[in-house]
């Protein structure tokens, strides 16, 4: 089983939505059941809250459910556990030294590592432009497929 952790900030926007893109991805493909897809957060300040409503408007355009996602806080587990920890941003990145230490097992990367425009996902939360959140998230989303031969 593949297991893959996504991250941002406050696991609202941009984590959930790469965690539901994807999990939609393998579902299509039919093979789900060869992965574990889930989100956290690098900090406390929106724990338990569900998906930005702007964000699970996004989802939901595209015909893809985020019920009942709350939002989490990673943990040093995490690290343990998961084979990827894919940070949304350089910023997101840094805070995850404090979950991850200096990832020894080269598990962490950038989602946009994944496709040929390395660099930050586009961050809604400050723009309100979830359009390019969202072909960021679903292009990085693919870039992992492929970099794992599942596509």
């Amino acid at each position: 089983m593949i297991k893959i952790l996504f991250v941002c900030h406050g696991n609202i926007c941009r984590s959930p939505m790469a965690e539901f893109v994807m999990k939609d991805l393998v579902n299509k493909k039919g093979i789900a059941d060869e992965f574990e897809i889930a989100s956290a957060a690098t900090s406390t300040e929106e724990i338990g809250n569900s998906v930005y409503p702007p964000a699970k408007r996004k989802l939901n355009e595209h015909g893809i459910s985020c019920a009942g996602k709350t939002a989490r806080q990673m943990t040093k587990e995490d690290y343990a556990h998961y084979d990827y920890i894919i940070a949304m941003d350089k910023f997101n990145l840094k805070n995850m030294t404090r979950f991850v230490g200096n990832d020894t097992d080269n598990k962490v990367s950038l989602l946009m590592d994944y496709t040929s425009r390395p660099g930050d996902v586009a961050d809604p939360w400050y723009t309100g432009d979830f359009d390019t959140t969202w072909n960021d998230v679903y292009e990085g989303c693919l870039g992992i497929l492929k970099k794992l031969n599942m596509i």
